[in-house]
């Protein structure tokens, strides 16, 4: 279960929930698929740490 960053202040970065999975899951596989020293530094699974991202404005949703 992912509890940070909260999932209700997530929804709220977002212009709706579809945008947001699809945003996350997409991060998600770009950090899976490349050697990402940060994401195994960071000691956090690759869905907990793209989340991190979008919450921390570092990757956002082009529309």
């Amino acid at each position: 279960m992912m509890i940070d960053p909260p999932i209700d202040k997530l929804i709220k970065k977002a212009p709706c929930r579809y945008a947001l999975v699809v945003a996350i899951t997409k991060r998600t596989k770009e950090l899976l698929s490349m050697d990402a020293g940060e994401l195994e530094a960071s000691n956090m699974k690759a869905v907990s740490y793209a989340a991190q991202e979008f919450y921390e404005n570092k990757i956002r949703i082009v529309q």
